[in-house]
């Protein structure tokens, strides 16, 4: 089974990605605004509405406030997938500075290349968007 993994250093502390990270139910606001266009929650299902209409439903396996991880797993898309997991990890990464790794397992293994661009530009997506809501509120604190 193939997993990608791939680490994102943001300029926010632990605390601040830990807390966009956990808000599984603001993925369009806090996460990936654009790629995602609504986020609607049914006890542990997530579902993501896209810009396209397309929906991706999800289930939040795991959120664990003291490992700062978060789990999830795709249980109806699009994407001819078999499987996929994934899952968030918040780690501390110098002064101010976090570290956020995201692993991806998935099959069929043919998906990869997709997948892999998927992920290298959500991950920009989340650093632009949480790094953005750092410094609003950095601003509405002065």
């Amino acid at each position: 089974m193939p997993t990608i993994y791939k680490e994102i250093l943001i300029d926010a502390s632990p605390e601040q990605v830990w807390n966009a990270v956990s808000d599984v139910g603001a993925v369009h606001h806090r996460l990936v605004p654009g790629y995602t266009e609504n986020t609607i929650m049914n006890g542990h299902e997530r579902t993501l509405i896209m810009p396209n209409g397309g929906r991706v439903r999800e289930i939040i396996v795991s959120i664990d406030e003291k490992e700062r991880r978060m789990a999830y797993a795709v249980k109806e898309s699009r994407m001819s997938l078999l499987h996929h997991h994934a899952s968030f990890k918040v780690l501390p990464h110098g002064d101010n500075i976090t570290k956020l790794v995201w692993t991806t397992d998935f099959l069929p293994e043919q998906l990869a290349s997709e997948i892999q661009a998927r992920v290298d530009r959500g991950s920009q997506v989340m650093k632009e968007t949480i790094e953005a809501e750092v410094r609003e509120g950095s601003r509405s604190k002065e």
